[in-house]
């Protein structure tokens, strides 16, 4: 039972956490820890939803470990979002695999493959199609009203 004053993430309140990201191999792909902390609405849909979910009924100052998988992150991998652009769109740009590229109306993707006439580019999220792990702390919760 919860002392009366201690306070629980709900659905709706503004929180601030701490965190780090890995992968199942245990490769950190991206951490706040002695940084400034990650402000949120709990519920809202402004992050991957395993991650909003995962922190409902923690207490402050409570850390967490989340699994999250794909589904609940940012998707399975698709395969229609992996295309071939024309070599020419490229211009002079000296392409390299793994390059990152950013199209005209704001889309981010990854050179994999280089031909002749075409590049292929992966427009998909960096984190598509992986399982994820957080370890989360609860640095601060405004209850809504």
């Amino acid at each position: 039972m919860p002392e009366a004053n201690e306070q629980i993430v709900e659905k709706g309140d503004s929180i601030e956490v701490f965190y780090t990201g890995t992968l199942d191999n245990g490769t950190v792909f991206d951490s706040n820890v002695g940084k400034e902390p990650l402000a949120f609405t709990v519920g809202s849909g402004e992050l991957i939803k395993g991650f909003d979910e995962g922190v409902i009924g923690m207490k402050l100052n409570e850390t967490k470990k989340i699994a999250i998988k794909a589904a609940d992150a940012y998707g399975e991998k698709q395969d229609e979002l992996i295309v071939d652009v024309p070599a020419e769109n490229f211009g002079e740009v000296d392409v390299r695999e793994g390059m990152g590229v950013r199209t005209e109306d704001g889309h981010e993707g990854t050179v994999i493959s280089i031909g002749e006439k075409t590049i292929k580019v992966d427009f998909n999220p960096q984190l598509a199609g992986k399982d994820l792990n957080f370890e989360i702390k609860v640095a601060k919760i405004k209850k809504h009203a």
